[in-house]
């Protein structure tokens, strides 16, 4: 039982601090908050989880006899080890392609933007006309402003496309993203009280309004926009109603 026991935490000290360095590089650089909780990647997480950290390991428990020859344990060992990075490396590509490269202000809500969202001609597009707003792999987060073009026709190409769920909207545009400050002016006519935001149940609209008076925040104020992620997760975001600073991210569950 002692070889075993120390088969089994030899493979789960191996498997924590592989996912740790992936995991956790993952996050520091664009899921720290709020990239983690708008994009909703915990089933993600769960699974690579569950077979890095709980299936492999346990597994190598239940297979390390000291009676087995050496070569066969080696054998078994390597193909626990082969499913548990096949689990990581799809945990990790699907993070990678999901992860946060823009969180942008447009009409009147902040949102999202995703790797997957931008498509490759948009990125093209983008180094051309707009390249110090183009992504690149080692792109992190930006805060930006996505206003819809002047040019009258390709606006509205671009809202009648987005309004129908046929095409792209100008936040996965990055050829027409603008700095963050430029869109101050713009944003500060759309703050709303929170009362005024209607995305929300009454439970959530409760809890969103313990949460802003135990940090200090009016509830009565034009102060606050919608902040949405990818898959309908939702925040508020709380500004400072001079310096359009964000003073909060809040959820609402």
């Amino acid at each position: 039982m002692r070889f075993r026991l120390t088969a089994f935490g030899l493979h789960l000290l191996g498997s924590t601090c592989v996912l740790t360095l992936v995991l956790g590089g993952l996050y520091l650089g664009w899921y720290h908050w709020p990239g983690w909780y708008l994009t909703a990647v915990t089933r993600v997480l769960l699974i690579v989880g569950l077979v890095d950290l709980g299936l492999g390991p346990t597994l190598t428990l239940i297979i390390a006899n000291p009676k087995k020859p050496r070569r066969v344990l080696a054998r078994d060992v390597t193909m626990i080890v082969a499913v548990q990075l096949a689990a990581l490396i799809y945990g990790a590509t699907t993070l990678w392609q999901g992860r946060p490269l823009y969180y942008t202000f447009s009409a009147n809500r902040l949102e999202t933007v995703q790797a997957s969202d931008i498509e490759n001609e948009e990125i093209a597009l983008a180094r051309k006309d707009n390249p110090s707003f183009a992504p690149h792999w080692y792109s992190l987060p930006r805060w930006v402003w996505a206003p819809l073009p002047q040019d009258p026709d390709k606006a509205a190409a671009i809202v009648n496309s987005a309004s129908f769920g046929s095409g792209k909207d100008v936040i996965d545009m990055p050829r027409y993203f603008k700095a963050w400050s430029e869109g101050l002016p713009a944003l500060r006519k759309q703050l709303k009280t929170l009362g005024e935001i209607k995305y929300f149940s009454k439970q959530e609209q409760a809890t969103l309004r313990a949460r802003m008076a135990r940090l200090g925040f009016s509830t009565e104020q034009p102060n606050a926009l919608v902040m949405w992620g990818g898959t309908a997760r939702r925040l508020v975001a709380v500004f400072d109603p001079d310096a359009l600073t964000i003073r909060a991210l809040i959820e609402p569950d």
